[in-house]
């Protein structure tokens, strides 16, 4: 049994934090998969925005872990458009942290798991592909 008085002044990650958690997370991915993501921002936040629930018919803020934002691979080729907001992947902190108290799952799985998701958007990658990076992580 685990020491409970480990626990007595644990926090849950705050935004700093949970951004080492996705940047750590980020620097474990397959070095060929983040060398195609030069560029890509990656960004957190408590909670997506009104707009961001919006645009993928999200019913309300816990219900979207992530989000990319931008052009993907498949809509630009392998340059950016002049002008163009560089592409980024939201991370929300307070979805994800409840998602991770109500599954069994690891907290840097999860945020490895969102993270891989939203980059495979940009990518145009397949369930099966995402699964095979995730696999190897």
């Amino acid at each position: 049994m685990k020491n409970v008085s480990d626990w007595s002044s644990a926090n849950a990650p705050d935004l700093a934090t949970f951004r080492d958690i996705a940047h750590a997370a980020f620097a474990a991915l397959p070095q060929e998969f983040r060398d195609r993501c030069e560029g890509i921002v990656i960004a957190i936040d408590d909670f997506p925005s009104d707009e961001m629930l919006k645009s993928v018919g999200a019913e309300g803020p816990f219900d979207l872990l992530g989000l990319f934002q931008g052009l993907g691979l498949a809509q630009t080729g392998d340059s950016a458009f002049t002008g163009q907001q560089p592409n980024r992947i939201w991370l929300f902190r307070r979805p994800i942290l409840d998602y991770w108290a109500e599954y069994d799952d690891s907290l840097g799985a999860i945020v490895t798991h969102v993270l891989i998701h939203e980059i495979g958007h940009h990518f145009g990658l397949s369930d099966e592909d995402m699964e095979a990076i995730e696999a190897e992580n």
